[in-house]
C-alpha cells in the first residue's frame, strides 16, 4: 500500500529580519498570509461595486436625473426666447424670501453647451432670486432635449404650473419660435407648445399673436392686457389693418407711463375704431387634436384625422342638447 502524504501546516509569512523577534515573542503579531484567491475576489468585488455605482451616476447624469451645483455665471439665461416678459415685484420678493429661509428646494433645468457653458431651459425666476441673494451657484439638472421644441415645451410647462403666463406672453413665445425657425407657422407653434391646453384657449393665444405681430415694440406693458380687451383688439385689427398701424404709431410716439394708462389708451382706440365687420372666411384653426375648423359665410367645415364617426355622434348629441336648452329658455 502506498504511503499517504502528510499535509504540511500552513506557512507563516515572516518579514525578513524579524525571525528572532517573532520567535522570542511567540510569533505574536505575525500575519498569516491570506490565500491569494481571496485577495483577487475581494478586489474584483470592490471594482464591480465601484463600476456599478459609477454607471448608475452616469446614467442619471445623462438622463437629467442628477442634481448638480453649477456656477450661475456659466448659465446663459437667454439661451431660449424667454416666455416671461416681466417679473412681478411681490412674486419675486416672496420667492427671494423663501430661498433665503429654506434654500433652493427645486433645481433649475439646463442643457449643456460647449466649453463648460449651460443654456437655461426653466428656472429663470429662481436664478434671478439667487442673484439678488448674492449666491454664486445654483442647483440644476442637466437635460438633453432632443429638439428645440422639446426645450420650449419644458419651459412653458414649468411656468404654466408655477406661475401662469399672460395670453400676450404665450402669443409672443409662439411668434418668436416661428421667427427663429422652430415651427413653420403660428398655428403649428401654438398647437405644439400648448398641446395640453383646451382648444378654445389655443384659439385665444392665436388671436393674441395678431396683437404681437402688429403692436410688438410699441406696447410697454403687453403682459397686463386683459384677455377680453386683447381679443377685441385683435378682431378689430384683423378687420381694419390701418387701425392697427395707427395705434402702433401713436403708442410709439407717446409711450404710456404705466400699465393703467396704456390699457386706457387701448380701450379708447377700440371704441373709436369701427366695429369689426363679420368676415366671410377665416384661416383654418385646430380646435382639437387632429380637427381643423374652416369657417366661411354661412357654413363651417371640420376636417382632419380626428373627424370620425365618434366626433359626428358627439356633435349630434351636443346640438340636440343645445336645442333643448334653447327651447327651455324660450318657454320661460
Amino acid at each position: 500500500m502506498a504511503k499517504r502524504k502528510r499535509l504540511a501546516p500552513a506557512q507563516l509569512e515572516v518579514p525578513a529580519g524579524l525571525e528572532t523577534k517573532a520567535f522570542k515573542d511567540g510569533w505574536a503579531g505575525v500575519r498569516r498570509s491570506p490565500p491569494p484567491i481571496a485577495d483577487v475576489a475581494s478586489q474584483a468585488a470592490s471594482q464591480a461595486a465601484f463600476e456599478e455605482v459609477a454607471g448608475v451616476l452616469e446614467t442619471a447624469r445623462r438622463e437629467g436625473r442628477l442634481v448638480q451645483a453649477l456656477p450661475i455665471a456659466a448659465i446663459e439665461v437667454d439661451h431660449l426666447v424667454r416666455d416671461r416678459l416681466v417679473l412681478a415685484d411681490e412674486d419675486m420678493d416672496a420667492l427671494t424670501q423663501s430661498l433665503a429661509a429654506r434654500g433652493q428646494q427645486t433645481p433649475v433645468e439646463v442643457v449643456a453647451l460647449a466649453e463648460g457653458r449651460y443654456g437655461l431651459i426653466s428656472g429663470w425666476r429662481r436664478i434671478e432670486a439667487l442673484r439678488r441673494l448674492g449666491q454664486s451657484d445654483v442647483l440644476a439638472m442637466i437635460r438633453a432635449p432632443e429638439t428645440a421644441s422639446d426645450a420650449y415645451v419644458a419651459m412653458i410647462e414649468e411656468n404654466e404650473i408655477r406661475a401662469g403666463l399672460s395670453f400676450y406672453e404665450r402669443a409672443r413665445l409662439a411668434a418668436e419660435a416661428v421667427r427663429i425657425g422652430v415651427y413653420r407657422n403660428a398655428g403649428a407653434a401654438v398647437a405644439a407648445l400648448f398641446a395640453n391646453a383646451p382648444a378654445p384657449k389655443r384659439s385665444k393665444i392665436l388671436k393674441f399673436v395678431v396683437l404681437h405681430r402688429v403692436l410688438d415694440g410699441a406696447l410697454r406693458f403687453p403682459a397686463a392686457i386683459p384677455e377680453k380687451l386683447g381679443l377685441a383688439l385683435a378682431s378689430a385689427i384683423e378687420a381694419d389693418a390701418p387701425m392697427g398701424n395707427r395705434l402702433r404709431d401713436a403708442l410709439r410716439k407717446t409711450p404710456a407711463s404705466d400699465a393703467t394708462e396704456e390699457r386706457a389708451r387701448l380701450e379708447r382706440a377700440l371704441k373709436k375704431g369701427a366695429a369689426p365687420a363679420p368676415r366671410t372666411s377665416v384661416d383654418p384653426i385646430e380646435i382639437a387634436p387632429g380637427v381643423m375648423l374652416e369657417q366661411k359665410q354661412g357654413r363651417m367645415v371640420l376636417r382632419g384625422r380626428g373627424v370620425d364617426d365618434a366626433l359626428a355622434a358627439d356633435l349630434r348629441a351636443w346640438f340636440a342638447a343645445r336645442s333643448g336648452n334653447s327651447d327651455k329658455k324660450s318657454e320661460k
